[in-house]
């Protein structure tokens, strides 16, 4: 069965960077909603599908939205470190996590599968979950490491 990607806000912003004030939520309603869609698709079959899209995006991007509006700097901080440190050194299925101990917000990282590509090039699939104001998330990708040591999330 293919994977799909249900991308948590942190996935957007845990490696590839820092996104201040209302792009925060923003990006988490987008993520939010490309996430929700995905995981919709997996209901129903013809128009059921459709509606299980339609009700997974809605659903995704005020999740996403919410916890996006409510993450702060040093959030994003801690799990952008923490996924950069398990994708380069953990083992496949071994956890790590992050608290700020400010908000209260925690989120794991987790390594489920580790490849090369044809190419060369290392990627790790992935599963997380943030937890903001009791409102827990989870989502799966795939990060590559770049030619500068760091992980890119490519999907």
């Amino acid at each position: 069965m293919k994977k799909f990607i249900i991308p948590v806000l942190i996935s957007g912003i845990a490696l590839s960077g820092c996104i201040s004030g209302n792009e925060k939520q923003t990006m988490g309603t987008l993520l939010g909603g490309a996430g929700g869609a995905a995981l919709g698709s997996q209901f129903g079959k013809g128009k059921g599908k459709l509606v299980g899209v339609a009700l997974g995006s809605l659903a995704g991007s005020c999740i996403g939205g919410s916890i996006g509006k409510n993450m702060d700097d040093t959030d994003t901080l801690k799990a952008n470190k923490t996924a950069q440190h398990t994708l380069e050194s953990a083992q496949v299925n071994q956890t790590s996590s992050w608290r700020n101990p400010d908000t209260g917000h925690t989120g794991t990282f987790t390594p489920t599968n580790t490849y090369q590509t044809n190419t060369g090039q290392y990627c790790r699939e992935y599963q997380q979950t943030v937890t903001v104001g009791g409102k827990m998330q989870e989502g799966y990708g795939t990060a590559c490491r770049q030619p500068d040591g760091s992980w890119k999330i490519i999907k």
